[in-house]
């Protein structure tokens, strides 16, 4: 793990409280390769960790008393028994929701939390679920409570459906417990079964660039939820638990057949993904990812003109394939380049940027690293 980022994270909280914290919890951002959309339908996800991490200082209090800092924002102290879906609406909602639902959980002792990290908010990169599995485990630290990475990512979910108003699925705070270094997480999310799957791009010659659009989003207020609930009505009618469980869209209104058809398409590439990194068959996924981003385009209708324009321009400069990752309405796309073109690639992006007067994209190779932990 990053211990320039620990140590900061550790002379934050010195600075603000005067004292030492009692530990240093992180959680990484993730990647998806491929697999959106389909958490929530009870589907197959194919995500690695990225090196940017969110890391939580933290130091128990007796009073049930929460407090929040981050860079130069202190949040007004939040009383554990007060909190309450809906309050706060800032960024202190992430970690408020967490320490709502880990009351339920009796872990009603309060806590300082200064907040340090460099995943860039809303990019579609998790910067979310970082923050909130960082806090859950500082908490969970703090108290001195042992649970599973299931548990804590389910804790997460519920604090992002019902306190924060995001009705997110499990793939991104699970990607943030459980992948590890070098190797992609396939996760059957029905099932809970996870293979660690190889993954070294380098060693074909390949990197996966991620382009963030710098559009920033926010599934509160996206289609996010409504794409959701497509999902379910249209399982509801076919009387199976999920769309995971429907092999066609055929029969369906008509307003629900592109949703269905985006979710057995997907799960359809992660399968074949997966199948193609175990022969070590690396080239041939980047039709996959162009499908895929295809699909969450015309079918989920979830993209944006700039995840477009940066999927189009990686692969007329010769990527070999490029794909939206996240929840989409903006956020970052994913390109699978061959490295000695990369900064051919960036400066294709970067152009076709500025012609549509775009702002200017950051863009930066992924590699996958571990997944959270305690740092100190």
């Amino acid at each position: 793990m990053n211990s320039t980022g620990s140590n900061n994270a550790a002379e934050a909280f010195q600075r603000l409280h005067g004292v030492a914290p009692t530990g240093v919890w992180s959680a990484p951002g993730r990647v998806n390769l491929i697999g959106e959309h389909t958490d929530y339908n009870d589907g197959f996800v194919l995500p690695f960790a990225i090196p940017q991490r969110t890391w939580v200082a933290a130091a128990p209090r007796e009073d049930g008393v929460l407090t929040l800092a981050s860079g130069s924002a202190t949040a007004p102290p939040l009383r554990l028994a007060d909190l309450e879906p809906g309050s706060p609406r800032d960024w202190t909602a992430y970690p408020a929701g967490v320490a709502w639902v880990l009351r339920q959980q009796g872990i009603t002792g309060g806590a300082d939390l200064v907040i340090t990290g460099d995943v860039p908010h809303g990019s579609g990169l998790s910067s979310s679920h970082s923050l909130e599995v960082a806090t859950a485990l500082a908490l969970l630290g703090l108290a001195e409570r042992e649970a599973s990475t299931s548990d804590v990512a389910k804790w997460v979910q519920q604090a992002e459906n019902d306190f924060v108003g995001a009705p997110t699925g499990l793939l991104d705070q699970t990607a943030s417990l459980c992948c590890t270094e070098a190797h992609v997480l396939f996760l059957d999310v029905r099932t809970g079964r996870q293979e660690q799957v190889p993954f070294d791009a380098a060693r074909h010659g390949l990197e996966v660039l991620v382009i963030d659009t710098r559009v920033s989003h926010s599934l509160v207020e996206s289609g996010y939820a409504e794409r959701r609930a497509g999902c379910e009505e249209a399982a509801r009618l076919r009387n199976v638990p999920a769309v995971r469980d429907l092999d066609t869209e055929a029969g369906l209104p008509e307003r629900l057949q592109p949703l269905v058809r985006h979710v057995v398409t997907e799960n359809a590439r992660v399968l074949k993904t997966v199948e193609l990194l175990r022969q070590d068959r690396y080239e041939e996924i980047g039709p996959l990812l162009s499908a895929s981003h295809a699909s969450l385009r015309d079918d989920y209708r979830v993209s944006c003109a700039e995840l477009d324009v940066a999927a189009q321009a990686a692969e007329d400069a010769g990527a070999l394939g490029a794909r939206m990752i996240g929840g989409g309405f903006g956020g970052s796309a994913i390109a699978l380049v061959p490295a000695r073109i990369r900064a051919d690639v960036e400066r294709c992006v970067a152009e076709a940027f500025a012609r549509h007067g775009f702002a200017a994209p950051r863009m930066f190779t992924a590699v996958p690293a571990a997944g959270a932990g305690r740092d100190r």
